[in-house]
């Protein structure tokens, strides 16, 4: 009796699911959402404000909850365990029936206007992983029950209006990765349980109201933050000195601690930090000399030591740091005169605010000692008043007429080696117009005694003019700029040559000027400009790194089908091109306006590079518009420009949506269906909630690709290719989200472990 029972419940529970089925766009596995989970989801929902409607498709029914139909909600056997709704303008609070949801891993509702109190049952959840809940405007204390958390991973509130201390609860979190509690109103010290933490990465509390000292964070074994990768603590109040025991943070690559009260020297254990990109102790109270050990981290990147109280000179090793691009010590009580190349490589605002600083602009030269002759009162009177004899003046007449002659024989010397230098000359243009860079017609007639001039940006000269020219050279792209040719030189040196158009090119002094800025631009992820070369009759040449992996445009899109480009691989580009833009725009202030995919180039090792920024300076306004113009053929030119108005800031963020969609797609830009442009192809299928249709077919067949993470990069692409300006992001919160969307988290998290389907991409298109 109970088998027929059961067999009847099981018939009529099939009968309904075909004929609710319908209200899925998705594969289901018939599993029902559980009672419990239902009603919390219900809860939940009655709480926000859903001003643009994302939660319409959260019926009353029940049905539909695991199948995909919930926008943002995904399953495993019938329990909720992802909520995934960020960026969608919800308001209200979350409601606290959210501890019904026993199963949920993920919680992601960041970038919101959401208020309220943090639910204290979060802590309930024992499966809990994640919590995003940064850029919205929660306020209160931080939960203490989030300590029960032991799955926790990540826990980023970040931007809210929290207050009170941070609960001394944490010392269960033994999984904990990443803590971001940053830009509240947090008060109180660092709980010493937090500062044992031997898993967590990531660590930013900066912009809050944090006070005490960091004199027992390492505890009495030295093992605490043993892992940590990112300290970021600026912005607050923190006092005392900076411990020796940071020589210890094996891992780190950034420490940021400005704005604080830190006192005392900078320990020279600092330079055990091998791994260090980035060191920031601006606006302290720290004092004494540089410590030479600064000089073993060869890959720092950023030194800012502006306003505080440290003395005597700028040690030179300083100019021998490799990766050095931002580098600040204004403000101190530093003395001496400024290493040359320093001076070179930063802005005289790097050095300003030190009375007894020299050397680094004009306004602040270096004293020049100069011997002293004695004082014409401390000669002898014999010689004061001797008056020249016969004898005298005929030395002093055989002495001129031996300077005149060796002056003629100086110039008769000069003159046929000039002539012997232009024969030669001549004999190697010859040679360059066969073997190397084609030379123009007017140039095969340079006129004697005319030369060229080449300008190394580098201190090593690794070739020279006649290197150069008589190099072999073959075309690898054309452009409105001109023409890139791959030279090989006879020492094996290759190197790429753009021979710019000269009748589109600037007068030569202005030229100059423009040319020598952008020769001192240095960033990982730009392509640096190593030398340039000015013709005797108006050519002009600019010299980079030979790039070997070409451009992104040719590795995307005609890469071998049996190679594929992994995810890892593509969203590392996307954050190589996102750093290069940020540099561009916030550092050197230049507007990129022609970037694309073929103007992002790859070396050995796949880091991306953005190239031909700053050439507008270069250019004509004429040139420059034609520029403009061809983007938008190529199809990555925003839609607000047209030939006659200026890039700005905000269209390179659109030409940059571009690239990540060809990134997500596979598609070029110039691909088009249906007469659409990229951007509005990939709106249109999204809006349809074809999602799986837009990504590329490679990544759809890796297994280890994160569904969450394409549909996160998916929403931010369609943010960046926002018609209207304004809604565009910077470039700094671009990088921030897309360091945002790929975490250290579980692979079961991420990796669908459950067999669960694809979370619906509903929320995308609000």
């Amino acid at each position: 009796m109970y088998n027929w029972r059961f067999i009847q419940i099981f018939l009529v529970f099939h009968l309904l699911f075909f004929v609710l089925e319908p209200v899925s766009s998705q594969s289901w596995d018939g599993i029902i959402v559980t009672e419990s989970d239902y009603q919390a989801l219900q809860d939940f929902k009655h709480d926000l404000i859903d001003p643009k409607n994302v939660l319409k498709s959260w019926n009353d029914t029940g049905y539909g909850v695991c199948s995909g139909s919930w926008a943002g909600i995904k399953c495993a056997r019938g329990q909720v365990i992802v909520i995934h709704i960020p960026w969608s303008g919800f308001g209200g609070r979350i409601s606290e029936k959210i501890g019904q949801l026993q199963a949920l891993r993920d919680l992601s509702l960041h970038d919101n206007v959401i208020g309220g109190l943090i639910p204290y049952s979060l802590g309930f959840l024992p499966n809990l992983r994640g919590v995003k809940l940064f850029n919205n405007r929660f306020s209160g204390s931080i939960p203490p029950s989030l300590g029960l958390c032991s799955l926790l991973q990540t826990l980023d509130i970040g931007n809210n209006s929290l207050s009170g201390a941070m609960p001394d609860s944490f010392s269960n979190l033994t999984k904990l990765l990443r803590l971001d509690f940053s830009f509240n109103q947090l008060t109180g010290s660092i709980p010493f349980s937090l500062t044992q933490s031997a898993s967590l990465v990531f660590l930013d509390l900066q912009n809050n109201n944090l006070s005490g000292s960091f004199a027992n964070f390492s505890g009495e074994n030295g093992k605490g933050l043993s892992q940590l990768q990112v300290l970021n603590l600026g912005h607050n109040s923190f006092t005392g000195s900076i411990p020796s025991w940071f020589g210890k943070l094996s891992g780190i690559q950034e420490i940021s601690l400005p704005h604080n009260q830190l006192r005392g020297i900078i320990p020279n254990e600092i330079g055990n930090l091998s791994g260090l990109r980035e060191l920031d102790l601006s606006a302290n109270f720290i004092s004494g000399m540089l410590p030479i050990s600064l000089s073993k981290l060869k890959k720092l990147s950023v030194l800012d030591l502006s306003q505080n109280n440290l003395t005597g000179e700028i040690p030179p090793f300083l100019s021998e740091l490799p990766n050095l691009d931002s580098f600040n010590v204004s403000n101190n009580n530093l003395s001496g005169s400024v290493p040359f190349k320093l001076s070179q490589n930063f802005k005289p605002s790097a050095f300003d605010g030190n009375s007894q600083l020299c050397g680094y602009s004009a306004s602040a030269p270096c004293p020049v000692l100069s011997s002293q002759a004695p004082p014409e009162a401390a000669m002898p009177d014999k010689i004061r008043h001797r008056e020249l004899s016969i004898k005298d003046l005929i030395l002093i007449l055989l002495g001129t007429l031996l300077v005149i002659l060796l002056v003629a024989c100086t110039i008769l010397i000069f003159c046929l080696l000039r002539i012997m230098k232009t024969v030669k000359e001549s004999k190697k243009s010859q040679s360059a117009a066969t073997k190397g860079i084609p030379p123009n017609a007017e140039e095969v007639e340079a006129s004697a005694g005319t030369e060229g001039k080449l300008v190394h940006f580098d201190e090593l000269k690794v070739f020279s003019t006649d290197d150069l020219l008589c190099a072999t050279a073959e075309v690898i792209g054309r452009s409105t700029y001109g023409t890139v040719y791959k030279t090989t030189m006879e020492n094996g040196i290759q190197v790429a040559v753009k021979r710019l158009r000269e009748k589109i090119t600037k007068g030569q002094k202005e030229f100059f000027t423009e040319v020598n800025a952008l020769g001192k631009i240095r960033h990982p992820n730009l392509l640096a400009l190593r030398a340039y070369y000015l013709g005797p009759k108006g050519e002009k040449l600019l010299i980079f790194d030979y790039m070997p992996n070409g451009s992104l445009a040719t590795f995307l899109h005609v890469h071998d089908a049996n190679a594929p480009i992994d995810w890892g691989t593509r969203i590392k580009i996307a954050k190589d091109v996102a750093r290069g833009l940020l540099y561009l725009h916030t550092k050197v202030g230049i507007t990129h306006g022609n970037l694309t995919s073929s103007n992002v180039l790859l070396d050995e090792h796949k880091i991306a590079k953005i190239s031909d920024y700053g050439l507008s300076r270069l250019m004509s306004a004429a040139a420059n518009a034609n520029v403009v113009a061809t983007s938008g053929a190529l199809g990555y030119r925003a839609p607000e420009l047209s030939e006659l108005k200026k890039a700005t800031s905000k269209s390179d963020v659109y030409s940059f949506g571009v690239i990540m969609l060809e990134l997500l797609t596979g598609k070029s830009s110039g691909d088009v269906a249906n007469g659409m442009a990229l951007p509005q192809w990939v709106a249109s299928l999204v809006k349809k909630e074809w999602t799986n249709g837009v990504f590329d077919v490679e990544l759809m067949r890796d297994q280890s690709v994160a569904g969450d993470e394409l549909l996160s990069t998916l929403k931010l692409a369609l943010h960046c290719v926002e018609l209207s300006p304004s809604d565009r992001p910077e470039a700094l919160l671009i990088l921030r989200q897309l360091e945002e969307i790929v975490r250290p988290e579980s692979d079961a998290e991420s990796s669908g472990e459950d067999g669960e389907a694809m979370p619906s991409p509903t929320a995308l298109m609000n």
